[in-house]
């Protein structure tokens, strides 16, 4: 009989241990280890698929850099603009691609709706989740599908001739082996994989899910999608710490991950782009779920800001970059007396920390008594915030709230407020201005040192072009005289 190892593995990190330890030396985290099979008497062959002709080699000894030609690589556009954003500018071949969500967030319609729109490409859609009624069920409801033999079919059944356009076929498997078979018989242009925690190897004696069979089943991946060039989107779970479920290692091994958040109350969801080796890594893509499926979002500025016909206090407007996208947020904040003895300090979509070092430069620079009030900030629309250029409109909100007088309509900011009340410059200003200006916005409010010069010249920054009235400030308090002087 063929020898076995049994290993200890870290559910939380991945770590391997001999034995069992109570607390990852890796990770810190105590009880996480668990007893895993490890299969080392199986010689079979790692699965084997057909490599077509146009397959680039690897090089097998070293090149220097200067000696190594380089084109720049086609990607395949998908008619979905919003995920051609987030991707880099469309899908990469030999390109793995790792999307993580809550469950029901939309992940699989997200890949299935992809998959049924690509055009001239066979798309394969491997579900180790859902059968076939399920999924056909789904993709009727998602786009129109032809009578009988047509856009979607099963790799069970006799599937019809292409006839040159493009086609989706669904094979509902969890072994890598039969898939890669499959995949060597249809040859298709891009894979799917639903999800990798439900996928195992014959080489891994472990229950799927654990440890060492998501790591080799997306080693397996891996080694397909760049030997033979063809791109593989692998949906993962998360945890209820909402990571990706699975070793760390998952997220190094991917070119891409993608997170998809959003409230399953609300109709919005956010793809948002953690990691990215082919392009930026701070993209952030909007969607609407209906129930046709999801709708790309092009401006995302309309949805953020709420119609109010009546000014109220503490709202102002923000202008924030999402990756490349300029965007207009409405920023919200609440200031009431507390009613216990310790305030509260609340935060949705912005960081706490920051929130309380900007109540600290109020009442030091400003002499706002914040000391003994409960803080609410929010938000809206359910995105998460990390732009420093929001600080100054949050400051604002605040003040207005604070002292109950609405800020004008029309009105937004976008500077970093520094720690001895100046308005620090923002990178790519410009584009924010415009931003404001196309949403009809009457003033907004900038450093004056965004200005080559740190003068009050506008036209070295060639801010003349603009028909919004720009505001340039220095610091906090000339921002509340022009505001509430």
């Amino acid at each position: 009989m063929a020898k076995t190892k049994i290993a200890y593995f870290c559910q939380s990190c991945g770590f391997e241990s001999a034995k069992w330890l109570g607390k990852c030396p890796s990770c810190q985290q105590w009880n996480t280890f668990v007893e895993e099979i490890i299969d080392k008497g199986n010689t079979a062959s790692v699965p084997t698929w057909k490599v077509t002709s146009n397959t680039q080699q690897r090089a097998n000894k070293p090149i220097e850099v200067a000696d190594i030609t380089f084109t720049e690589e086609h990607r395949m556009q998908t008619p979905d603009k919003e995920f051609n954003r987030v991707l880099g500018g469309g899908i990469v071949a030999g390109s793995l691609v790792l999307i993580g969500g809550e469950p029901g967030i939309g992940k699989s319609t997200l890949m299935l709706q992809m998959a049924l729109n690509m055009p001239n490409l066979k798309v394969l859609y491997v579900s180790g989740e859902e059968s076939e009624r399920q999924i056909k069920m789904r993709a009727e409801r998602l786009a129109p599908l032809p009578p009988e033999g047509g856009a979607i079919s099963s790799l069970q059944k006799e599937t019809p001739p292409l006839g040159g356009g493009g086609a989706c076929f669904v094979l509902c498997e969890t072994s890598t082996q039969n898939i890669f078979k499959q995949i060597e018989a249809l040859e298709p242009d891009l894979v799917v994989i639903d999800s990798i925690q439900t996928l195992h190897s014959s080489h891994i004696e472990s229950t799927p899910g654990s440890v060492s069979q998501v790591r080799e089943c997306t080693a397996e991946m891996l080694r397909f999608a760049k030997e033979t060039s063809t791109p593989v989107f692998l949906i993962g779970h998360i945890t209820k710490d909402g990571m990706i479920a699975g070793p760390k290692i998952l997220e190094h091994m991917v070119d891409t991950v993608l997170q998809f958040e959003g409230d399953r109350h609300h109709v919005y969801r956010i793809l948002r782009t953690v990691k990215n080796r082919f392009g930026s890594a701070s993209e952030l893509g909007i969607y609407e779920m209906l129930g046709e499926g999801l709708r790309e979002v092009s401006n995302p500025s309309e949805i953020l800001l709420s119609q109010r016909d009546e000014p109220l206090s503490g709202i102002t407007i923000s202008a924030t970059l999402e990756g490349m996208r300029p965007m207009l947020i409405e920023t919200q904040a609440l200031v009431s007396t507390s009613a216990y003895g310790t305030p509260q300090r609340t935060a949705t979509g912005f960081d706490t920390k920051r929130m309380s070092m900007l109540l600290a430069v109020l009442e030091k620079r400003c002499g706002f008594r914040l000391g003994a009030k409960d803080v609410f900030l929010n938000i809206t629309g359910g995105i998460r915030v990390e732009d420093p250029a929001i600080d100054l409109g949050l400051a604002a909100a605040i003040i207005s709230s604070h002292e109950d007088i609405p800020i004008p309509f029309k009105t937004c900011f976008a500077g970093e407020l520094g720690l001895s009340g100046e308005i620090r410059a923002v990178n790519r200003v410009e584009q924010r201005i415009a931003e404001a200006q196309k949403l009809g916005f009457n003033q907004i409010f900038i450093s004056k040192y965004n200005l080559p010069s740190g003068g009050q010249d506008k036209k070295r920054m060639d801010l003349s072009r603009y028909d919004i009235d720009i505001k340039i400030v220095s610091s906090i308090e000339e921002v509340f005289s022009l505001l509430f002087g």
